[in-house]
């Protein structure tokens, strides 16, 4: 039963999250304000991890899964993208370099910033030992 409520909650902030698209207008998928809704529900803790820890590390455990449909689409509709599909492969990977490099630098910045126990691969300081 546990399970289920778990996966009641999920579901129902994804609801919720079309409903706030509906009624607002906004051009932000219903999906992405569900999990704005959630966010929020665990942060103001009127869900705790606990209520949907469970069936989350199901659904990312078994993510990869849901990309299917999507790419079958991909290919049904070829014809649609067989014009452009090199340019999208263009974007996808210097897109994918970029939020990579940015992410490692957010890293970088954080761990220097708030533990201050990082040394920069950059760092100008050099490590001398006493033997």
């Amino acid at each position: 039963m546990k399970i289920y409520l778990q996966l009641f909650y999920i579901l129902l902030c994804s609801f919720l999250g079309e409903i706030l698209k509906h009624l607002l207008g906004l051009p932000i998928p219903g999906s992405v304000l569900g999990m704005l809704v959630l966010f929020l529900a665990l942060q103001t803790k009127i869900l705790k991890v606990e209520d949907v820890k469970e069936v989350g590390a199901f659904l990312l455990g078994n993510l990869t899964i849901l990309f299917v449909p999507a790419g079958v689409g991909i290919m049904v509709n070829f014809t649609a993208i067989q014009d452009v599909w090199y340019i999208l492969v263009g974007v996808s990977l210097v897109i994918t370099a970029v939020v990579m490099g940015l992410t490692g630098r957010l890293v970088q910045f954080v761990k220097v910033k708030f533990e201050g126990d990082y040394a920069a691969p950059h760092s100008k300081e050099v490590e001398t030992s006493d033997e």
